[in-house]
């Protein structure tokens, strides 16, 4: 992720590299089509969303710090929450993982480059207009959407010219998931290393391989779900206007069947790194590989079928009820064979805990709480109570930001050394994530109490009687916030500049994978010609 790749980045199979050399300043970046720069651009776009979006999260809890409207009216509110969760869930998490995949899956696989090189990069340069799409629609009359960030009709119909701009991004993005998607599938199954066998995969692969797949299936069923938004506004149709015979609850069964997969879209890729990370520093192999392809597969076509859980409060007929019940609760198994597979792998193992293994154990033991927390939300009669409270709040951040953010902070300090040949000092891996750790308990646990005390969420004000956790959350937040700044300015910028240490090409005693064969930092191009594996399809031979 950095200029040193640029510097250094000629030692392996590369000898002609500056024959056909690649090009320098803005153009290496505008036009790129190697693996790497789109990667790095990926990670570097996405941070810069996760700020944007964490000034957001800030505001909200600046406004709930304490009863009473402090700073700023409700329909503010109502746009700083509503964009702070579509920026978080578009701009933020899911970007970051297609960068990882950009950079780590053809080191993995052994493969040259991403498959479709020029729509890579066409697939992250749309991201940058529907970005500014989103962010701009602040500045357009009656201010940025704010219908949630789920866009439920009726709401979405009556929104001003922001909402039509907010759908065009949604589009955009929507795009920019598919071929981003269908490039990592055919990299995947038509470009890996001879020897490399699907069962010889890294975990990593497989989980965005499914992931992928995933994407494709429900991306365009919230694209239909807008573009039915959007002709209900201007173009006199009525699928969600109960005035010409809509019913916005179609909207709902037609969002949340995209939107619980997208979930799972959000969590597998994180499941791939502690599944990498979890075997390097317990130094044994991964318990259960085979277990754990099947358990992904599981999870993904078994996301297809809970989507009305997030709907009990509509009027659901009992039966439906039940369906949604159990299936949301036999969705736990395969999640839960994840949970026991990592543990059983560290079980007498030969542990150790630098920063990546800290992030991996931290991932498991605060995700293994977000994952209790939506089973109790899976039985109907207790989440009609707590349906649209803190609860769900509390239980989505469990699993959202101390599953897919802690995870994606796991794969930095696990990989930066080779995105930038210097060894991030563990003194700063080590306080980012305990300060990260305790803030983000601070500030989402005392959601459950406040969720089960009634409190509704997108509420701007709220009675005396929830002040104090509401003060303790406020305070947390602006900890945790405090503590992705410092990973920004000191560990991040001076890891990219090259200054500390050295990295050597296998930095992770036992850490296992292609990935490590190349030096640190990896080389602008990397397997011009297809390595020769061994028989795990772990190393190089020769």
């Amino acid at each position: 992720m950095s200029s040193t790749v640029m510097d250094h980045g000629h030692g392996h199979d590369d000898a002609h590299g500056h024959d056909h050399g690649h090009p320098h300043g803005w153009r290496r970046w505008v036009y790129a089509t190697n693996h790497k720069d789109i990667g790095t651009l990926y990670l570097l776009f996405s941070l810069t969303m996760l700020m944007i979006g964490g000034v957001l999260a800030l505001g909200i809890r600046a406004e709930l710090f304490q009863p009473g409207l402090q700073i700023m009216n409700p329909e503010l509110f109502n746009q700083f929450t509503t964009m702070h969760g579509i920026i978080m869930v578009f701009g933020a998490i899911m970007p970051a993982f297609v960068g990882m995949a950009n950079w780590m899956i053809p080191l993995q696989i052994g493969a040259s480059d991403m498959a479709f090189a020029r729509m890579n990069n066409f697939s992250f340069w749309l991201l940058i207009p529907a970005s500014l799409l989103l962010v701009g629609s602040f500045f357009l009359p009656g201010g940025a959407p704010a219908a949630g960030w789920t866009l439920y009709a009726p709401l979405t119909l009556q929104m001003g010219p922001s909402m039509d701009a907010g759908i065009f991004a949604m589009h955009i993005m929507g795009a920019s998931s598919i071929m981003g998607s269908i490039n990592i599938i055919v990299t995947i199954l038509n470009m890996r290393a001879p020897g490399m066998t699907l069962m010889k995969m890294p975990m990593f692969a497989w989980t965005w391989l499914i992931t992928a797949y995933l994407l494709i299936a429900v991306m365009p069923v919230l694209a239909g779900a807008i573009t039915m938004t959007l002709t209900d506004r201007h173009f006199g149709t009525s699928f969600f206007n109960p005035a010409g015979g809509g019913d916005p609850v179609m909207y709902q069964h037609i969002f949340w069947f995209f939107g619980h997969p997208e979930v799972y879209i959000m969590i597998l890729p994180a499941f791939g790194i502690i599944s990498q990370i979890v075997p390097a520093f317990a130094r044994k192999k991964l318990f259960g590989y085979t277990s754990m392809v099947y358990a992904t597969a599981s999870i993904a076509i078994l996301s297809f079928i809970v989507w009305a859980h997030h709907m009990f409060a509509t009027g659901m007929p009992v039966t439906g009820q039940l369906f949604f019940m159990y299936a949301t609760m036999l969705i736990s198994v395969p999640t839960g064979v994840k949970v026991f597979n990592w543990v059983a792998t560290m079980w007498r193992g030969s542990m150790t805990f630098e920063s990546p293994m800290l992030w991996a154990v931290g991932f498991i033991f605060v995700f293994t709480m977000g994952g209790f927390t939506g089973l109790i939300c899976s039985v109907a009669p207790i989440d009609i109570q707590i349906q649209d409270t803190y609860y769900v709040v509390a239980h989505f951040h469990y699993v959202l930001v101390a599953g897919s953010l802690f995870a994606l902070f796991a794969g930095f300090y696990y990989w930066a050394p080779k995105w930038t040949g210097v060894m991030v000092p563990e003194w700063k891996g080590k306080l980012h994530f305990w300060w990260s750790l305790i803030a983000f308990n601070v500030t989402f646990f005392p959601m459950h109490f406040l969720g089960l005390a009634g409190m509704p969420r997108r509420y701007a004000d709220y009675p005396m009687q929830f002040a104090d956790f509401n003060a303790l959350a406020s305070v947390g937040a602006f900890f945790f916030g405090f503590a992705q700044v410092f990973f920004i300015f000191v560990v991040m910028i001076p890891a990219m500049r090259g200054k500390g240490q050295p990295a050597p090409a296998k930095p992770w005693d036992g850490a296992e994978g292609l990935e490590w064969e190349v030096p640190s930092p990896a080389p602008f191009h990397t397997y011009e010609n297809p390595p020769k594996l061994d028989e795990t399809a772990t190393r190089v031979i020769g």
